[in-house]
């Protein structure tokens, strides 16, 4: 009897093996889970990147045979919000930095910053969550203060290219890049990027001047040590923000402001009206 249950049971030694047999098991289901929502991310945004393209190209169809209109033409974005926002309502927007996987609608709920922290485009539950602009935001962008939140996965999508701002270089390299609305297209400019903790003063969209914007804006952008401090008042900012890993509830900010078509910053005008 002896003989034949040697090794047998519970020994440490088996239950040891059987835990770490079940460690590998879950790891490896959750691992397979990882790459499967990765597939069906990229697959959804190629997706989305095709339905947003249709109308123009049958745009530029249409325009070739036309006579030179003898008035400026009204703006037709690049993006084709119709057939986005007829999937969801909530597309107000399109961000695209060039050289970057930063290819994305902007959705937006008025109500909560929650709804797409961890809904997708589609409305299903996902890690991944979507872009989405801040719900004290102006959802036309016309606001002091525009901040754009985005996951940072570790496949590469949504907004981790947002932290490679970090570096010098690639901030250099990497400072002009647009969003697009139905209404018009918003060229930008990188100004500054760092990490900081998750203060909520970078969600402030309400201001009682343009002077104490002027001061907030300023504080905004100081922390970066190569950050470009527009020499006029602007009339506007877009903060990107993700997490980051440096410290407990880091964010990493990046900081932009509008352009025009040659580069230059565009001075908030007298005629802006703002939300005070």
């Amino acid at each position: 009897m002896a003989k034949g249950s040697k090794g047998g049971g519970l020994t440490p030694r088996n239950i040891i093996i059987g835990i770490l047999l079940l460690v590998m098991v879950v790891s490896g289901i959750g691992v397979i889970r990882e790459q499967i929502e990765s597939r069906r991310q990229r697959e959804e945004q190629e997706r989305l990147a095709q339905l947003a393209s249709q109308t123009t190209e049958e745009v530029v169809i249409e325009t070739e045979t036309e006579k030179e209109p003898e008035t400026e033409p009204p703006y037709v974005s690049p993006i084709d919000f119709e057939t986005l926002q007829a999937e969801n309502p909530d597309v107000v927007g399109w961000i695209r930095i060039p050289d970057t996987r930063i290819d994305y609608p902007i959705l937006y709920d008025a109500e909560s910053n929650e709804k797409y922290l961890h809904t997708d485009f589609d409305g299903n539950e996902s890690v991944y969550g979507a872009i989405y602009l801040d719900c004290d935001s102006e959802p036309d962008f016309s606001g002091w203060n525009n901040p754009i939140y985005g996951h940072h996965m570790k496949d590469g999508s949504m907004f981790k290219d947002v932290v490679k701002f970090k570096d010098p270089e690639y901030f250099k390299a990497h400072q002009y890049f647009e969003v697009y609305t139905p209404e018009r297209t918003i060229h930008l400019k990188a100004v500054s990027c760092y990490y900081t903790g998750s203060d909520g003063i970078v969600r402030k969209t309400k201001f009682k001047s343009q002077e104490s914007y002027d001061a907030w804006l300023k504080e905004r952008l100081e922390p970066c040590s190569y950050a470009e401090m527009p020499e006029v008042s602007v009339g506007s900012v877009f903060t990107l923000v993700t997490c980051s890993y440096e410290m407990k509830d880091a964010r990493t900010l990046l900081y932009a402001v509008e352009v025009d078509e040659n580069g230059e910053v565009i001075p908030a005008g007298e005629e802006t009206e703002k939300v005070h």
